[in-house]
């Protein structure tokens, strides 16, 4: 089972509360959450890629790290842990990003990975004149599958000649091509984007606030897409993670977080999801929001903690648990002393897990 660490390149990670641990984004932070993560076992380590944040009075996500330069240091300062960066695709052409991952496998061989992020915060590109129009979110997925074939076909052969629809090249070169498989990682909830990823990706990023119930719906209808592309495609699930001593202990974290949630920040995140008219990543994040993002987290004492996880692992077709920390430090040092030795799981065994996948 592959154990990642959600890294926090953005301000005070994932909680948009002013009564959460606040810290802006820094290299120093970012290396010392993955380092702490490479000495626990973790697998992985992979960050977002934000362009604009949602305001607020905690200023959510106003500031954020670049992806591709964040992650390439950190590839040089550990040594196991695999890096994954996010793109988000109408940001840079495929054959720069091609050629940026070959660079960062020659930092860390073998351990590079991207993240395929299609775009629904419409902002986020429209500042910087890249939006393409709100028919994109109609065919942003096709657009992701031209990407991902781009860049495979240099990475494989070092040069493309593809054709299609969004993307024409003409004997374009890569080289050096890079030492081994590159990972790709797709985050999509959506019938469409599951089809995505089941076509293109390695894993597909999923969240779920029902917890079991959830990841065994998604895990479904992931197989089914897998089913009728011949490849096997696993899950990674996201999630975060609240530790105390005790459950009382950690769930009043989350009541003094949620006393403080920043509402307009959470306001100006739920309209650019409601901007997504196909419902791909509104109805998702609607969730989310009303529930205040506790839903389907990890909230309790290690042992609660270890049973969820445990529950989560052992659905079919898991590849892995993604988690971020409302405190990072204390979070992810209870959680390698604490938590891990309560694993039903080995998390040092990075093979991938073998569950027979739901039909």
């Amino acid at each position: 089972m592959r154990l990642g660490v959600f890294t926090p390149t953005g301000n005070n990670g994932w909680i948009a509360s002013a009564t959460s641990p606040q810290y802006l984004p820094t290299f120093e932070l970012n290396r010392s959450v993955t380092q702490r993560a490479e000495s626990y076992g973790f697998d992985f380590s992979l960050c977002m890629v934000k362009f604009r944040g949602f305001g607020g009075e905690t200023r959510f996500w106003d500031y954020t790290l670049e992806t591709f330069t964040l992650m390439s240091a950190l590839a040089a300062v550990t040594d196991r842990i695999k890096i994954y960066c996010s793109v988000g695709v109408l940001s840079l052409h495929p054959a720069m990003v091609a050629r940026m991952a070959s660079t960062i496998d020659s930092v860390a061989p073998g351990r590079f990975g991207i993240n395929i992020v299609s775009g629904w915060n419409r902002q986020e590109y429209a500042q910087m004149g890249l939006w393409p129009g709100d028919d994109y979110y109609e065919y942003r997925y096709d657009y992701s599958s031209e990407y991902v074939t781009v860049m495979k076909e240099l990475w494989e052969r070092g040069q493309s000649d593809f054709t299609g629809r969004f993307f024409q090249l003409q004997d374009c070169r890569l080289g050096p091509q890079p030492s081994a498989h590159v990972d790709i990682l797709a985050a999509g909830a959506s019938g469409r984007g599951r089809r995505f990823a089941a076509e293109f990706a390695d894993f597909n990023f999923t969240s779920v606030p029902d917890g079991v119930e959830g990841l065994h719906r998604a895990n479904a209808e992931l197989a089914a897409a897998s089913a009728v592309t011949g490849r096997t495609v696993q899950s990674i699930l996201l999630t975060s993670v609240v530790l105390d001593d005790t459950d009382e202990l950690a769930h009043k974290k989350v009541e003094l977080y949620n006393a403080g949630t920043d509402l307009v920040a959470a306001e100006n995140r739920r309209a650019e999801y409601a901007r997504d008219y196909t419902g791909a990543s509104s109805a998702q994040g609607a969730r989310r929001l009303k529930a205040k993002e506790t839903a389907g987290a990890l909230i309790g004492s290690p042992k609660t903690v270890a049973a969820r996880l445990n529950e989560l692992a052992a659905v079919p077709g898991t590849g892995g648990i993604l988690m971020s920390f409302d405190d990072y430090h204390e979070g992810l040092d209870r959680f390698g002393a604490d938590v891990v030795p309560f694993l039903d799981f080995d998390i040092h065994d990075h093979t991938p897990t073998v569950h027979p996948l739901p039909t």
